[in-house]
């Protein structure tokens, strides 16, 4: 995605002017999204960016204002959440959790003036699976599907749980549970480059954990 940004006429001259809120000067800068076969159709407000200390008309935008802009314009997704038993899981019975891995993977986005192009870049580095019994379980990348041929009884490699109590009592008789991605985001551009706080994204499901019945052939 890019971000490309075009003086406001419409909201400000283009030429300097000063912010009625920080009496500063600057310009007002509006953006799109821009790509092949794409109509950009959103609306998205003015941002206003203070000018430089060079005179001679509205400044660029630095890089790392430019970074910020772009970091904005992430759209990270969240994840959809799978697990194994697909349906209804059991208590003491290994619980394989993961998530959609068409969705796991780095995600960017471009700010631009002419001159100056910046690329900010989030990648997806832990999972945080709050499971809904009052524990968490945190995973290094997006687990593993359960393959049809394993073993039920077998834990999963990279991410999975044991629930220990049924969920009969909570509301809807279902454990709320929640997948927190945690996303690292750095930027680059015009020869700088620069890292912001992480970011997350959460997805949220229902488990419904029963007791395993022991079955009696017996007469």
């Amino acid at each position: 995605m890019a971000a490309v940004f075009h003086p406001g006429s419409q909201l400000a001259p283009v030429t300097q002017v000063a912010d009625p809120n920080s009496g500063q000067s600057g310009a007002w800068y509006v953006y799109k999204c821009t790509g092949q076969g794409v109509h950009d159709a959103v609306y998205r407000p003015p941002v206003w960016i203070q000018n430089g200390p060079q005179g001679g008309g509205p400044a660029r935008p630095s890089p790392a204002q430019l970074a910020q802009v772009a970091r904005n314009q992430l759209g990270l997704p969240s994840p959809r959440i799978e697990a194994n038993p697909a349906g209804e899981q059991l208590v003491n019975l290994p619980t394989w959790l993961w998530l959609d891995r068409g969705s796991w993977g780095p995600v960017s986005a471009t700010a631009s003036v002419p001159g100056v192009s910046v690329t900010a870049t989030a990648r997806p580095t832990s999972v945080t699976w709050t499971m809904g019994d009052g524990r968490t379980v945190t995973c290094k990348g997006p687990g593993t599907p359960f393959s049809a041929s394993g073993s039920p009884k077998s834990s999963s490699p990279t991410c999975g749980y044991t629930y220990r109590s049924s969920s009969a009592g909570q509301p809807g008789q279902a454990y709320a549970v929640s997948a927190t991605v945690h996303w690292t985001v750095t930027w680059s551009g015009a020869g700088q480059a620069g890292a912001f706080p992480d970011m997350t994204t959460t997805s949220n499901a229902a488990f419904r954990v029963a007791e395993s019945q022991a079955l009696n052939s017996g007469s």
